[in-house]
């Protein structure tokens, strides 16, 4: 695929920013946060994001629970109550609580809460999430319209492809490209289990977190990864996202930015715009 830069008026096309975060330390709950994050142990909040999407042109964010409580989802929901560019929340519920569908009917009473993510990368077996004590909270995220993130890596794509055939009704989105191993060096597994999960299943894919796997703005690898996304999922399946600020560990949110400008160059503007719009639109109900 031959990259270049957008023409001018594609710079400008109205984008969504499918995943970013928000923390206080002070909360206590982010266990994987610590001082050794150097660049990104520290608040981080709306109002060091705003300027950020304006110079970027991102009109609406997705945040997403970075925390394994229901005290950081409803700290989320405030924050989106009290920033209108906030336009959905992706929680998190313990999946395995025996009440996990009142809790999440509750928090479904919030018209900002659009999906859940378990914590699925920090999981030991690969195969959790097709527990058959689990099929409550999957049940109750379809009844109430949330979608599934799944923060995966290559070792879980199985049990996903098995997991959309168990709840066909439920909307998945797999988070960060399924975090191909790009620092490593070998994406040969990553690229066959995406080419089937793409090939067997209607799962959306986020476009963001590549960055951070790579360790390095730059690295080849990530164009390759983008390019084999893209041949497997196409533009109508797939949706753009800053991971900030968790990409701050490698590059700025504006980086990221014309990182992606150029590693989309390539597609025709109906294209760029449903990986920057789009698609986040129709499978966020934003």
């Amino acid at each position: 695929m031959h990259w270049r830069r957008f023409p001018n008026e594609a710079e400008r096309m109205s984008r969504i920013d499918s995943h970013q975060h928000f923390w206080r330390l002070d909360r206590g709950d982010y266990g994987w946060l610590t001082p050794q994050l150097v660049p990104i142990y520290r608040d981080f909040l709306p109002a060091d994001l705003e300027p950020q999407l304006a110079v970027a042109g991102v009109t609406a964010t997705i945040a997403v629970q970075a925390a394994p409580t229901v005290a950081e989802t409803r700290y989320l929901l405030q924050l989106a109550r009290d920033n209108p560019f906030i336009a959905g929340v992706v929680g998190w519920v313990d999946f395995e609580e025996a009440t996990v569908a009142d809790t999440i009917a509750g928090l479904a009473a919030d018209a900002s809460l659009v999906g859940l993510r378990p914590m699925i990368q920090d999981i030991s077996d690969p195969e959790w999430m097709l527990r058959t004590e689990l099929t409550p909270a999957f049940e109750a995220m379809i009844d109430h319209g949330l979608v599934f993130d799944a923060l995966v890596r290559t070792e879980h794509l199985v049990a996903l492809r098995e997991l959309t055939s168990r709840f066909p009704d439920l909307v998945m989105v797999v988070d960060h490209g399924a975090k191909p191993p790009i620092a490593a060096g070998d994406l040969t597994a990553w690229k066959r289990e995406i080419a089937a999960l793409a090939r067997e299943t209607p799962v959306i894919c986020k476009l963001s977190g590549l960055v951070t796997e790579a360790g390095t703005s730059n690295a080849p690898g990530i164009a390759e990864c983008v390019e084999h996304l893209l041949e497997n999922f196409g533009a109508q399946r797939m949706m753009w996202g800053s991971d900030w600020p968790v990409c701050e560990l490698v590059c700025s949110y504006e980086a990221w930015r014309q990182s992606s400008n150029l590693l989309l160059g390539g597609l025709d503007a109906s294209a760029r715009e449903q990986i920057y719009s789009g698609v986040a639109r129709a499978t966020y109900g934003i």
